[in-house]
């Protein structure tokens, strides 16, 4: 009789928000036994569910060890993080020991910090995982996802975003933009996406009543796909839908959709549109 190697468990290190509980879940629905390190002050208390530990943003040395402990090998590094000060973030030994490496990775931009992010894990022997590795079926599909369509000048707007993002790319100055009539409204930047919403809230001057416009959500062209996978949800709806736009766009089989049947019904009740559409580019 042939015997089935068990795979050696996933390691999340969780973040803030659905995403990490989601790719436990996915995780085990393969079969595969599941460890969180959750961070205090970041993590959902939803974690609480799956085997767990909780560290502190400074305790880098429990973090790795609670790892290993666990057996893990395969690591994903998964949610939002709020930048808190690190000095007050109960620093112990693990973290003196790599501090040069920590250091290193205030240089640079977001996507080489993630990438150091990510060397650093898998020189301590882990082998870091993208979300979209473990739970495929999170990736935003091809087409119309809810009952609202795009009409013609959103199509417009959709694909001047995605041309723009792809201009922007060398830039490293973030993965979504909203365009309207044409007009590049704005780009994300280190305040993130919500807060470019609301950017674009103050700027309602768009020329016509009625919804009008998209956010347009793709990763950067040789984006490191381990660490920064996008995301959108409900709360992305509830923001495009509050400052009055027509929809969202996103690269589809590209970006994640967390709470996908919320997310859903949540735009058929504002009405606005969510599709999943080709960049014209292609990313690593």
């Amino acid at each position: 009789m042939a015997f089935k190697l068990r795979e050696p468990t996933l390691g999340v290190v969780a973040c803030g928000g659905t995403m990490p509980a989601a790719i436990a879940d996915a995780a085990i629905a393969q079969g595969r036994r599941v460890h969180i390190v959750a961070l205090k002050g970041q993590t959902d208390p939803d974690i609480a569910r799956f085997p767990h530990d909780w560290v502190r943003l400074g305790e880098l040395g429990h973090l790795i060890s609670s790892l290993r402990k666990a057996g893990c090998e395969d690591v994903v590094i998964i949610g939002t993080l709020r930048r808190p000060n690190i000095w007050k973030s109960g620093l112990d030994f693990g973290f003196f020991r790599h501090l040069p490496t920590i250091l290193s990775l205030t240089r640079g931009g977001d996507d080489r910090v993630l990438t150091r992010v990510a060397d650093f894990f898998e020189r301590q022997g882990f082998r870091v995982r993208g979300a979209h590795e473990i739970a495929p079926s999170l990736l935003a599909p091809m087409g119309v996802l809810g009952s609202v369509r795009p009409d013609e000048e959103a199509e417009s707007d959709i694909a001047r975003g995605f041309a723009l993002l792809k201009a922007l790319s060398p830039f490293d100055v973030g993965q979504t933009v909203v365009v309207a009539r044409g007009h590049v409204l704005a780009v994300e930047a280190a305040e993130g996406t919500d807060a470019m919403l609301k950017r674009c809230g103050e700027l309602r001057q768009w020329g016509r009543s009625g919804r009008v416009g998209a956010l347009v959500k793709a990763p950067k062209l040789g984006q490191d796909m381990r660490m920064d996978m996008p995301v959108v949800g409900p709360r992305t709806v509830e923001a495009a839908a509050g400052v009055g736009l027509a929809g969202i766009a996103v690269g589809a089989g590209q970006v994640m959709i967390a709470e996908q049947a919320e997310m859903i019904e949540l735009a058929d009740r504002c009405g606005v549109f969510v599709v999943g559409a080709s960049t014209g580019a292609s990313r690593t």
